[in-house]
């Protein structure tokens, strides 16, 4: 397959991942009314990590990871997976859930900024677009918030934000030799241990036999398609797409979630989140409806 082909067809999974994702956000919100926040991600992320070792088991990849490559699976563990996942979740307990999600996804500014000095990832017009319409949006949703100061939950979600940027970029410059569907396992199994040793020390076991039935789906949501699944796709765009390309189509995530999230939740936007959300989704329209041209920083 050709690098032409492969970005098209990792645009449309970035359409994929934003529903997932998207969507997620909203089952975390339901879970945390009868889990805490350690013992939510634990959960979902061990299932994360389970759903996807069955994928590359069935996928007849390899699963064993060189010895030079275990710190690197260890930094991206904690920056994409634990860090991330457990900032967004404390995000939501003290916030809502759409404000979170827009905050948090303040990442592709962080990660195109990284890219632009790690890896000299080069500013098209059109990316350079897409950046001010992400940045004016943000800004608009973000302004209600800062004339009052900041509230902690936004802050968190801003913690979430440089993390997941971090992590993205060393995606990019770790370069793993291994089947992206191998990395995105290991690196899922990593964060859930994380998880797991903190849910230990600060809540201790959940009682998941308690669990209301529709929190119970939405938990297996949570850890099958929104960590598994999602996880995997993400991976994968990242490896095939320019830094900037897939953080800024993950901007339809946002997008997805706040309409999940006013549909479900019952979370109404105001006018700044309409415009803020509107600009948004054109940001991501720049990214995912240009044509498919080559990237030489795409691997064959």
């Amino acid at each position: 397959m050709s690098a032409r082909e492969r970005a098209g067809n990792a645009r449309l999974l970035v359409v994929l991942l934003g529903g997932c994702w998207g969507i997620n956000w909203v089952a975390a919100r339901i879970i945390l009314e009868a889990l805490h926040p350690w013992q939510m991600r634990a959960v979902g992320v061990g299932l994360g990590a389970a759903t996807l070792f069955a994928a590359a088991a069935l996928s007849g990849a390899k699963l064993s990871i060189a010895r030079r490559n275990w710190s690197k699976i260890l930094i991206a563990g904690f920056f994409n997976v634990a860090a991330f996942g457990l900032g967004s979740a404390y995000a939501q307990v003290y916030g809502t859930t759409s404000r979170a999600i827009v905050i948090a996804y303040s990442m592709p500014i962080w990660a195109t900024l990284l890219a632009r000095l790690i890896l000299k990832e080069r500013l098209t017009p059109m990316r350079v677009g897409a950046l001010t319409l992400c940045a004016v949006g943000l800004a608009i949703l973000i302004f209600p918030l800062a004339r009052n100061g900041l509230p902690f939950g936004a802050l968190i979600a801003l913690g979430c934000a440089w993390s997941w940027a971090a992590g993205t970029i060393y995606l990019k410059v770790a370069k793993f030799n291994a089947p992206m569907v191998v990395i995105a396992a290991w690196q899922v199994l990593i964060g859930a241990a994380m998880l797991v040793v903190g849910m230990l020390y600060f809540e201790g076991l959940p009682n998941l036999f308690a669990l209301p039935p529709h929190v119970a789906l939405w938990l297996g949501y949570n850890g099958l398609i929104g960590m598994g699944l999602a996880y995997f796709l993400w991976f994968v765009v990242i490896d095939r797409l320019p830094t900037t390309t897939a953080s800024l189509g993950s901007l339809l995530v946002p997008v997805i979630g706040v309409i999940g999230s006013s549909a479900i939740l019952g979370e109404r936007p105001d006018l700044y989140n309409a415009i803020g959300f509107a600009l948004i989704f054109a940001a991501a329209a720049c990214v995912l409806l240009q044509p498919a041209t080559p990237h030489p920083e795409v691997p064959e």
